[in-house]
């Protein structure tokens, strides 16, 4: 009986992933302003960048953060000075590796707030620098 309960389990937890919900929003969020939407969850050594995505000339990365109350702060709050650096170098080496390095890069930080039933999406465009 253990072991099914186990199972059952291990299957929840790949099938959801925290997040992911807020990174499909944010992903139609951007797709509705003309943002192609290169990749999702690029993980490397590094970091993890949320999402990937191609607006005229340059590469954004885009760090999702949902909130489902104010009581932690709004969700933008919590990219903290590591969580920028981590992006940054994943970031680098997502361009290193498909030839980007001649392009601009930026990085915007899509907040969800949900604390009133409907998501509340804000999108912080250039919200750091890669000196961050």
């Amino acid at each position: 009986m253990a072991e099914k309960a186990v199972s059952l389990l291990g299957r929840l937890r790949r099938q959801w992933r925290p997040g992911s919900d807020g990174e499909g929003l944010a992903c139609r969020h951007l797709e509705a302003r003309g943002y192609a939407i290169l990749d999702r969850n690029f993980r490397c050594r590094s970091g993890e960048v949320d999402v990937v995505a191609r607006v005229g000339d340059a590469t954004v990365f885009v760090e999702v953060k949902e909130r489902s109350g104010e009581s932690h702060g709004a969700g933008h709050e919590a990219v903290t000075f590591g969580k920028r650096r981590r992006i940054v170098r994943a970031a680098r080496i997502y361009a290193a590796s498909r030839g980007l390095e001649e392009t601009p890069l930026r990085f915007d930080v899509i907040s969800i707030d949900w604390s009133a039933g409907e998501p509340r999406v804000r999108h912080y465009e250039d919200a750091f620098s890669d000196s961050d």
